[in-house]
C-alpha cells in the first residue's frame, strides 16, 4: 500500500502517515463527489509530522485548512474537474 496511515482522529476526520513510495508525510482528509469518496493527500514536513504525531489537535487546524482549500500548494495530486467536498 502506497499511503501508510500511522495515527488519525476519527472525530476530526483526518489521519497522517507516510507515503511509502516517496518517503514524504502526509495528512489527509476524506472527501466525496457524486461518483466516490475518497482522500485527498497533504504533504507535512517531517518537523510537521513529528508535532502531530504527539497532538493530533495540532494536526486538526491543518486538517481544516485542507478542508477549506487554504493549503492546495501541499496537494500530492492536483484534484480533477470532479473534485468533490469535504465529507
Amino acid at each position: 500500500m502506497r499511503f501508510q496511515d500511522t495515527k488519525f482522529s476519527k472525530i476530526g476526520r483526518f489521519s497522517i502517515g507516510i507515503d511509502n513510495q516517496t518517503g514524504k508525510f502526509y495528512i489527509s482528509i476524506p472527501v466525496r463527489n457524486n461518483y466516490v469518496e475518497f482522500e485527498e493527500y497533504y504533504e507535512i514536513s517531517a518537523d510537521e509530522f513529528k508535532i502531530f504525531s504527539n497532538n493530533l489537535q495540532q494536526a486538526e487546524v491543518l486538517a481544516e485548512k485542507c478542508r477549506d482549500r487554504q493549503e492546495e500548494q501541499r496537494l500530492f495530486y492536483q484534484p480533477s474537474k470532479e473534485r468533490g467536498w469535504p465529507v
